[in-house]
């Protein structure tokens, strides 16, 4: 089919539809035209809702971008250290800076660009990189940023004066913060763009528009480009200004356009915004023009069918195009006014190819990570699935010299970091990872001409080095080791474990002397020393005189401990337990073995004592957890923490019902045969526990001790019946359990006088 054949059939198609829906077209429009009053004005207030509640979104990321610049600005980082400093000697200071500032840079999508300004004889600028303010026009523009009354104020201007136009919207701190005579600023410039995409989150349909204003007209940022000075924005600035209240709504009619505007305030630093958004009525009351079109679809089940049926007779003419308009565009690419699909075709080509440039060029710069990625993957074993002939290929693709060389791998792993007191905190695992393996890298480069460090993040890294098979590096291996082990103890005040691999010469064996490697970590001593492990000596099996015991008597006493709720006694015999296993000459995998036997046995007694240990535990992994412990200290904290504390807090809340079951029987059954002969023995047979734990629970719960309470009902009922009868005092006696001399002077004790005197009182008031 031609191009102009293919719009005709779209316009005959399009003739005819409309033709045959009038009748629907009148419907829907005397459905509108009844109900669209009462509509709009519900959509009109759910749209006011909406604008009010995208406002306060964009209200909560400009406050957090003042908190964020707040807190940095009153970091050590930014104090008076950096008053007249020398970046050129201490240019690590200068890195640190930078560093900063991307981290504060990339922590918002918002953000264009993070900067610090010092002023001095010789000012500076980070952008983030640390440069010179060498002009003068520079030089004055930054200065009066320092000028402002304000510690934190928003600005904008243009910060390049040689381009005066383009400006950013930006976010200023003086520095040191709190000082009251600041000598540097530190500035977040906005990136435009990003600026303009969160203000049209206000305006969800188009043909609207929204801008800000801050109320000293200094500041402006607008969603659709329009300047400030525009006539649509003047004549709504004007609007506003006309009323007395400082958020609502209003319909406002421009250029034969009808539109409902929310306006509201923004409390910012140093001044007052005015949020403005403007959205054409059309756009809003969609839905009903939604609801007429589901009538005129209805109306027109005629032209459907004739539209079935021109289908079906171009079908075959239209094949080829459709196929090929399928392979180069799969997404449905809209076509510009009066475009056939050759001409879209063809410049759907063009933006291929512009895009296949550009990927070549991203891949150019991406290369070194991608290297790093395949290394990943090939030290973790997903490579399995290629052939030794594939992998070579790649790795030299990769641009590695692997031909008649073998491979070793080194495991690296750091310990210690728990017992630094303070010099690390929880969360710096990947800082500290990190910070070893540039170690790696550099101290590598030195001794191996071929070497690539993995970084996995967990105080843990690998190493792989790629060797000529003509010579042996044992010697070379050693001197590393021990470089690297002093450089860490000195520097990170950590201790290092090597395990060095076998030579392989299969980079299909990579992999398995990569998990070798982890594997041999395991073996090494669990005290806090630096080890170095090398495969070709190590004896995996072991020495069977030198197996530590196993403490099965503390463990016995430590579950025993927990079953019965004693907390102190727990905690005491699991430190006991873990000084047991981890005693000197232990190995690493054997202190992991026992506590993951010890997590077993507290599952079963878990079990035993009828607690879902999923409920307890919320569904956690715990021996996956406990498998990535490495230091004694976090270890301890882990079990007691994580499975100690649930279940004997599971046990006491269970106990604490339980006792307060069995001391209201043990009431009732008082209160029920208080006239018997009763002693703590049949009382606590009755109820089915022992004398002394009913005595000693029994207390707790009431306050009174077991006879107490005897004697307190026995002396209410013999009271009463003093009072209200004619019984002898010896008949009174054996009704409430009490022979007649005892009765008579415990009941004096009771009162301050006897049943007899007690009576003659009663009975005269």
């Amino acid at each position: 089919m031609t191009s102009s054949k293919g719009r005709f059939y779209r316009k005959a198609l399009i003739t005819f539809l409309i033709v045959a829906s009038i009748p629907g077209l009148i419907t829907g429009g005397l459905v509108y035209w009844i109900t669209g009053g009462r509509l709009d004005s519900e959509l009109l207030k759910l749209h006011n809702n909406q604008i009010e509640q995208r406002a306060q979104n964009i209200d909560e990321q400009l406050e957090n971008l003042e908190l964020m610049l707040s807190h940095w600005a009153f970091d050590s980082k930014f104090d008076y250290s950096l008053q007249n400093p020398n970046f050129n000697r201490n240019f690590e200071d200068a890195r640190d800076i930078t560093q900063t500032l991307l981290v504060m840079q990339g922590s918002n999508t918002m953000n264009k660009l993070v900067a610090l300004y010092l002023t001095g004889d010789q000012p500076l600028l980070f952008d983030p990189e640390y440069g010179t303010v060498s002009t003068k026009e520079t030089i004055d523009l930054y200065d009066g940023l320092l000028q402002s009354d304000y510690v934190t104020f928003w600005t904008q201007m243009a910060f390049d004066p040689t381009r005066p136009s383009s400006t950013n919207l930006t976010l200023v701190h003086q520095i040191p913060g709190g000082s009251l005579n600041p000598f540097g600023a530190l500035l977040i410039r906005l990136d435009n763009e990003k600026v303009s995409q969160m203000l049209q989150t206000m305006t969800p349909y188009e043909g609207g528009e929204t801008f800000l204003l801050q109320d000293n007209n200094k500041l402006y940022a607008s969603a659709e480009g329009h300047d400030i000075d525009s006539p649509f924005v003047v004549a709504l600035r004007e609007q506003i200004a006309s009323r007395t209240t400082e958020k609502g709504s209003f319909f406002f009619n421009w250029d034969e356009t009808n539109y409902t505007v929310s306006y509201g305030k923004f409390s910012r630093i140093a001044d007052n915004w005015t949020y403005v958004s403007a959205s054409p009525i059309s756009s809003i009351t969609q839905p009903v023009v939604f609801v007429s079109k589901i009538i005129l679809v209805v109306s027109s089940s005629a032209l459907l069918l004739a539209a079935i049926l021109a289908w079906l007779a171009s079908r075959s003419m239209y094949v080829p195009v459709r196929r090929l308009m399928n392979v180069l565009l799969p997404e449905k690419t809209a076509a510009e006014k009066n475009e056939d699909e050759f001409s879209l075709m063809e410049r759907q080509w063009k933006n291929i190819h512009r895009e296949s440039t550009e990927l070549h060029s991203k891949l150019s710069e991406q290369l070194p990570y991608v290297k790093e990625s395949f290394l990943h993957q090939l030290l973790q074993g997903y490579m399995y699935s290629h052939s030794e002939i594939e992998l070579l290929r790649m790795m030299e693709r990769y641009k590695w010299q692997v031909s008649n060389h073998r491979f070793i791998v080194l495991y690296v792993q750091l310990t210690g970091i728990a017992s630094l007191e303070g010099k690390f905190k929880d969360g710096d695992e990947g800082l500290v990872t990190f910070a070893a393996v540039n170690m790696i890298d550099e101290l590598a480069s030195v001794h191996f001409d071929q070497s690539n460090t993995i970084n996995f993040h967990d105080l843990a890294a690998g190493l792989l080095m790629i060797v000529p098979k003509d010579r042996s590096y044992v010697q070379e291996l050693q001197a590393f080791g021990e470089e690297l082990t002093h450089a860490v103890n000195r520097i990170l005040k950590l201790r290092i474990t090597i395990a060095i691999s076998r030579a392989v010469d299969s980079i299909t064996d990579i992999s398995l002397a990569f998990e070798g490697a982890k594997h041999a970590a395991n073996y090494r001593n669990f005290e806090n020393e630096n080890q170095i492990i090398d495969m070709e000596q190590l004896n995996i099996g072991g020495d069977e005189t030198t197996e530590q015991a196993f403490p099965f008597t503390l463990e016995r006493e430590f579950i025993q401990a927990l079953q019965t709720g004693q907390e102190a006694d727990a905690y005491r015999l699991l430190d006991a337990f873990l000084n047991a296993l981890s005693c000197k000459g232990a190995k690493a995998i054997d202190v992991q073995q026992g506590m993951l036997h010890l997590l077993g046995s507290v599952q079963h007694a878990i079990l035993i004592s009828g607690i879902q240990p999923n409920r307890l535990f919320k569904g956690a992994n715990l021996y996956e957890q406990l498998s990535q412990i490495r230091e004694p200290r976090l270890i301890l904290e882990w079990f007691q923490m994580r499975v100690t504390a649930p279940f004997l807090k599971e046990l006491i809340g269970r106990s604490d019902s339980q006792v307060k079951r069995l001391i209201e029987q043990a009431m009732i059954y008082l209160q029920q045969h208080y006239m018997q002969d009763i002693s703590l023995d049949s009382c606590s047979d009755h109820i089915g526990t022992n004398p002394f734990f009913l005595s000693k629970s029994f207390k707790q719960v009431t306050g009174k001790n077991f006879i107490d309470y005897l004697t307190g009902i026995r002396m209410d009922k013999a009271k009463e019946l003093l009072r209200e009868s004619v019984l002898k005092i010896n008949d009174v006696a054996e009704q409430v359990g009490y022979q007649h001399s005892y009765f008579n002077r415990i009941f004096k004790k009771q009162e301050g006088m006897t049943p007899s005197q007690y009576r003659e009182h009663s009975q005269a008031n």
